[in-house]
């Protein structure tokens, strides 16, 4: 694959498609290279420090906003103005094993490696990841 045809979360190391934002993320590339390179995304120095920003903020989702569903999640993650978002929250929620509006907690590590690694596979139309560089990431979100 070369990198024309690699999805721009991989190229980015960025796998949840992070917008950039006044926020500098841990681990995050704020070069003049990286910002040439990319003017509307994040760009990571490695996958591990993409992967902590998106559990980040999966995480202020449910600790500041009070979202507490898959459903909620990602109708803020993704909104209908640019994605098919009953798709996404389809396709999320079979891949965490729970219901669109079940509740759930995402303190708790199997759910949040879950949640984490299905957003990633959507937004770059594959997993790109092994399961070690996920589990990192979401490691440092929640230490």
């Amino acid at each position: 694959m070369n990198s024309a045809d690699t999805p721009r979360g991989v190229r980015n190391n960025n796998p949840g498609n992070i917008d950039r934002t006044g926020v500098v993320w841990q681990g995050e590339d704020r070069s003049a290279a990286a910002l040439a390179k990319e003017r509307r995304f994040c760009v990571f120095n490695t996958p591990e420090a993409g992967f902590r920003a998106l559990a980040k903020t999966l995480l202020t989702y449910q600790k500041k906003h009070g979202l507490r569903t898959v459903r909620d999640m990602i109708n803020r993650w993704a909104p209908p103005v640019e994605n098919n978002t009953s798709a996404y929250v389809r396709q999320v929620a079979n891949e965490v094993g729970v219901g669109a509006t079940e509740i759930v907690s995402l303190s708790r590590p199997v759910t949040l490696f879950r949640m984490v690694r299905a957003i990633a596979r959507h937004e770059n139309g594959g997993l790109f990841w092994a399961d070690s560089v996920i589990e990192q990431g979401v490691n440092e979100a929640l230490n």
